[in-house]
């Protein structure tokens, strides 16, 4: 039996869920709704990666400008080069363009719709 970990989903907190996950929807991922649960929320799933919205009332606040940096999710894959360019066909913005980082990754950065910086990548 595998004690270990086997996955990890990104929370993230949303001001407008239809806005945010319209966004998700059109890059790809297939949204359920549970707006009727104790703790209203959408899923979001694509391959291997989902991402849970939750309701907040407050501004959303990207790592970046509220720690000074980071990420705010980060996607692995080996198929940087054809998602950034699926990315960039559906004027997805994308703020750092497909590169090798300092600590040896292969990855771009995508901005969503509530401004969040997503990096796409892997280890090479």
């Amino acid at each position: 039996m595998n004690k270990g970990f086997s996955h990890c989903l990104q929370i993230f907190p949303t001001s407008n869920f239809e806005k945010t996950s319209e966004f998700y929807e059109r890059i790809g991922f297939r949204a359920v709704n549970y707006f009727e649960a104790a703790e209203p929320h959408v899923c979001l799933y694509k391959d291997s990666i989902e991402i849970v919205l939750t309701k907040t009332e407050i501004e959303v606040v990207p790592n970046r400008i509220r720690y000074g940096y980071g990420y705010d999710a980060y996607f692995i894959t080996y198929g940087q080069r054809e998602i950034q360019h699926a990315l960039m066909d559906l004027d997805v913005k994308i703020v750092r363009a497909l590169s090798t980082t300092d600590y040896n990754n292969h990855e771009f950065v995508f901005e969503d719709v509530d401004g969040r910086w997503i990096a796409v990548g892997n280890k090479l």
